[in-house]
């Protein structure tokens, strides 16, 4: 999961990135990639492991996850939505 977040923001996220998932690990992803750490990031989303995997794999929308509260965003939520789009993007 680390290695496929890196390679899909590496030099596309503007800013920091916090994931949180409190059933695995804690992601700070900024324009150089991915590591785990628990840093302070400009926003942080929280959600279950197996929810950003399936937000990765193209199979649940991270919009979708929001509405449907299994995904929480501290920031901006605009900002949120871009960021998962590029987590979501398909090579």
């Amino acid at each position: 999961m680390l290695e496929l977040i890196t390679k899909r923001s590496k030099g596309r996220i503007k800013g920091t990135v916090r994931l949180e998932m409190p059933d695995l690990s804690t992601f700070f992803v900024d324009e150089t990639g991915a590591i785990e750490s628990d840093k302070v990031a400009d926003i942080t989303l929280t959600a279950e492991s197996h929810v950003f995997y399936d937000i990765a794999m193209g199979v649940k929308n991270p919009a979708k996850a929001f509405m449907m509260r299994q995904l929480k965003v501290d920031g901006n939520p605009m900002k949120a939505l871009k960021i998962g789009e590029i987590l979501s993007a398909q090579e």
